[in-house]
């Protein structure tokens, strides 16, 4: 593929890498951020092998090897295993006392690894979009400490969580990336110390409900709802038990008026900084009795737009927070009122731009599973076809371990994710890749996070199950279909995906779409008519949310409203406001 820069990424300083605080909302003083570059090596066999005495090069973390801005440009085989290496000396001070203890953080590492500090296993992990962290407080000396990390990576050829990476990338299967694609940082904790915290608005209560979550013989915590320096609420939380804190007169969160409150939590020597929107989600009868989404209580329709979160020079991880800030802003000034962030996990601090801009996010989970079939994840695209994913061989989830993973990240990722204001919708499934049981499992979600609506398969293999029912239409007119005995909330959770490639581009010279456009006046005239003649029309007779695909090209996809290198709006914005000024109940 043609190397294509981002201007963040041309502009890229290789001493100062994502050095924005990785966690807003849990907030301390401590931070040490160790991204920059490493040693690494991929050497054949598996992690037990041991070290190799000798290393390849540097790697500028947190790139993935695979990508241009990593410096290395090497793809890892599922038979191979990825080491990274480098010194850690913690600065003078940061340790506060003896009794404290020292967390290292990785924000993702793709798939599996194995985290050594002065050749002491000190940690490991599995999947390859989630946080974790290691206590390494006893494996630290007084000087330079040596860090290795050693990943392993079957993209899909086993049945770990892996999104849209493929081997044999093409059309919309990507290229393969491993190893470690987010943060990666230091902080000093005390011995007792806040280890997450639970932040649920309550409008009915004007307050809301905070558990600090800490060890069971902890102290009590302090609490407080600040809007500035003004302190509207205050408690004392007993440790595990949630609490309410009054929020009297709040502002209620929207994408209109994104109003964030602090919160502050101190506990014994801890103490954390921390936000949130007092804002509901749910599903109701609008004045005529349609089922819509509802945003604090009353009728909202989700103008989406289908992001999935690639970057011509990083993949995965974007190059800068004011990339992230770019794509995020770009489209709420485009009109967009919701991002659908397909098949990935973003870092935290996306979230964090989504909540105080203020857009609505619909979160998938990250699909795993076997090999797909064509005719369970292709053909219902252009035929009827519908299928019971109680099969779940034909979903490529013959495996029970591969899907007792999958719950497991589920819960995980509901849990990581909980205190995002900006989430409106969950979707676990999308178009059957590696679906299995997606009624059992939207109960599953809607009874870990009852605060949010579920999209419980977008797309083809609908099961009856959730609150929305969630459509793809790529290659047929859209119609609103029959309601029958169906009270969900009808949603377009894809369509459009015109493509338009930009000469000078573009990373490849293949050309994926749905609909080919040789110019940008044809390209807009198309996309203004697609919405006035079918999708418009629709929201009358029931339509609650649409998905355009898609915020970028990505590789093959050039089906972007921008280009991969995010330089080329293909459509002037002026057209795309107008359409999405026409997208309101």
């Amino acid at each position: 593929m043609t190397e294509l820069l981002t201007p963040w990424g041309a502009d890229l300083d290789p001493d100062h890498v994502l050095t924005e605080y990785p966690r807003p909302q849990l907030v301390r003083d401590s931070y040490l951020n160790l991204n920059g570059h490493w040693d690494y090596a991929i050497t054949d066999g598996g992690i037990a092998d041991g070290e190799p005495t000798a290393y390849d090069g540097v790697i500028l973390v947190p790139f993935s090897p695979e990508t241009p801005l990593s410096g290395v440009g090497r793809q890892l085989g599922p038979d191979q295993t990825l080491w990274y290496r480098r010194t850690l000396r913690l600065p003078d001070g940061f340790r506060t006392g003896p009794a404290t203890r020292v967390l290292l953080h990785f924000g993702a590492v793709d798939q599996i690894c194995e985290v050594f500090l002065n050749g002491v296993a000190v940690g490991a992990h599995v999947g390859g979009y989630l946080p974790f962290h290691c206590d390494v407080t006893d494996a630290l000396t007084d000087g330079d400490d040596t860090l290795v990390v050693a990943v392993r990576d079957s993209t899909d050829t086993g049945h770990h969580s892996r999104g849209k990476q493929r081997t044999r990338r093409g059309g919309i299967w990507y290229s393969p990336q491993s190893g470690i694609w987010q943060t990666v940082w230091a902080e000093c904790v005390p011995q007792t110390h806040v280890r997450r915290l639970t932040l649920t608005p309550r409008l009915d209560s004007d307050c809301v409900e905070i558990t600090v979550h800490t060890d069971a013989d902890a102290p009590h915590a302090t609490v407080r709802v600040l809007d500035g320096d003004t302190v509207l609420g205050t408690a004392t939380a007993a440790p595990n038990r949630p609490v309410c804190v009054p929020v009297p007169d709040a502002r209620r969160w929207s994408p209109d008026d994104p109003q964030l409150y602090d919160v502050t939590v101190t506990l014994g020597d801890d103490a954390v900084r921390s936000y949130v929107g007092m804002r509901s989600f749910g599903v109701g009868p609008g004045p005529d009795g349609t089922p819509r989404l509802l945003l604090n209580g009353e009728p909202y329709f989700h103008a989406g737009i289908l992001d999935q979160g690639y970057w011509s020079d990083g993949w995965y991880t974007a190059p800068s927070d004011e990339a992230m800030i770019h794509d995020i802003a770009t489209m709420k000034r485009l009109g967009f009122t919701m991002l659908r962030k397909h098949i990935k996990i973003e870092p935290a601090r996306w979230y964090y731009h989504c909540d105080r801009l203020g857009i609505l996010v619909w979160q998938d989970m990250v699909n795993g599973g076997g090999r797909y079939r064509p005719l369970v994840v292709t053909a219902p695209a252009v035929t009827p076809l519908r299928l019971s994913d109680r099969h779940h061989s034909w979903f490529g989830r013959a495996a029970a371990e591969g899907r007792e993973q999958f719950r497991v990240e589920l819960r995980e990722t509901i849990e990581h994710l909980r205190n995002v204001v900006s989430i409106a919708v969950w979707v676990p499934f999308n178009e059957g890749w590696g679906q299995f049981d997606a009624a059992r499992i939207a109960a599953e979600v809607a009874a870990l996070d009852p605060t949010r609506t579920v999209d419980h398969a977008s797309g083809w293999h609908d099961q009856g199950a959730g609150d929305l029912r969630s459509l793809h239409i790529y290659f047929r007119p859209f119609r609103v279909p029959r309601r029958g005995r169906d009270r969900r909330v009808l949603v377009l959770s894809e369509y459009g995906g015109y493509s338009l490639p930009v000469a000078g581009h573009t990373t490849t010279e293949r050309e994926f779409g749905y609909k080919r456009f040789a110019d940008a006046e044809a390209f807009g005239a198309a996309f203004r008519r697609l919405h006035a003649e079918q999708i418009a029309p629709a929201i009358a007779r029931g339509l609650s949310a649409t998905v355009y695909t898609q915020l970028s090209d990505v590789e093959d996809e050039v089906n972007g409203l921008l280009t991969y290198d995010r330089r080329v709006l293909k459509v002037p914005e002026d057209l795309v406001r107008e359409v999405n000024g026409q997208l309101r109940l």
